[in-house]
């Protein structure tokens, strides 16, 4: 994915031009990774355009930064303010956001504590995350050589930058080697997540996922998906599933912010089920869409609408 330059950027509280959003060579962010994110989607609903889990999403950024012990010096409500103008100045109707947090420019050591913790908040253009035509046909994947960190080294809970190093090494080696996507193994040797995705199975009607303490980051989308199934009445299990689970499943999905709900039609070059998408994830994925088209989430607070006729703010 290309980006096309845009007008604005929203950084520590003010808009700069899109060619001016840069940061000092020496942040301590550069050099040790040292940031959290977020990445959330803008929907052009029949309603008009939309935040989809803004609360949700906000939430899991300030639980990142207090991992980290990075207080975000904007309240929730100023963010989603920055966000909602933002989309407005840069004539957007749907987009995907990408708030991050990091420590920049002052000490260039191990220590990041003496830095200063700055936000930036950008927008773009972004269509189907593994391809267009993914999202009824499928994706084919493998199970990557690199395995999620163990409890106690990398905080998998938090949307850390640093921790998408792994992600870059499954994606990677799933790339090179013809695969749309990887899925990874924890430190046990049970199912994970993908690289940037969580993952989903369908086997005798009842809907499996990895447990949290599976080294997954716990995604927003995963929850809803959730929350959809056990409205449709399929019986959701979140549990420890091994490795041939994936090649024994009728049906297999990735879900996140990026992926939508995108169908696995191959693991490793085994068809899952018939090797097409299946009928849970077709219903499951009919209910999602639907209510990011409509922007009718029936009273759930998925649904963020951006009041155009506000004015675009002054900053």
């Amino acid at each position: 994915m290309s980006l096309r330059e845009l007008e604005k950027i929203w950084m520590n509280g003010k808009l700069v031009d899109w060619k001016d959003a840069n940061i000092h060579i020496l942040s301590h962010v550069i050099h040790y990774g040292s940031s959290f994110f977020e990445g959330i989607r803008c929907y052009n609903t029949e309603q008009g355009s939309a935040v989809f889990c803004l609360p949700q999403h906000l939430k899991r950024l300030r639980e990142s930064g207090k991992i980290y012990r990075m207080d975000i010096p904007y309240s929730n409500g100023e963010i989603s303010d920055a966000i909602f103008n933002l989309i407005k100045v840069n004539k957007l109707d749907e987009c995907y956001i990408r708030p991050i947090v990091y420590r920049g420019y002052g000490d260039v050591s191990i220590n990041p504590l003496t830095n200063p913790v700055e936000t930036t908040i950008a927008v773009w253009e972004w269509g189907k995350y593994l391809g267009k035509d993914a999202i009824e046909k499928g994706v084919d994947v493998c199970v990557s050589s690199w395995h999620r960190a163990a409890p106690n080294t990398f905080p998998t809970h938090a949307k850390a930058a640093g921790n998408y190093l792994n992600s870059q090494l499954a994606k990677m080696e799933a790339i090179t080697n013809g695969y749309a996507e990887a899925i990874m193994l924890d430190y046990r040797g049970f199912i994970s997540e993908a690289s940037g995705a969580n993952i989903f199975f369908v086997k005798d009607n009842i809907v499996y996922t990895p447990p949290t303490s599976s080294a997954i980051l716990v995604g927003v989308t995963r929850n809803v998906v959730i929350e959809l199934a056990r409205d449709l009445g399929y019986r959701v299990r979140e549990m420890d599933l091994v490795r041939e689970f994936a090649y024994t499943a009728d049906e297999a999905f990735f879900t996140g912010t990026a992926a939508e709900l995108t169908p696995i039609r191959s693991v490793d070059k085994i068809k899952v089920g018939t090797g097409e998408r299946g009928e849970v994830t077709k219903r499951i994925q009919d209910k999602f869409f639907d209510i990011i088209h409509t922007g009718n989430d029936e009273g759930r607070g998925w649904m963020t609408f951006i009041d155009r006729k506000q004015p675009i703010g002054a900053k």
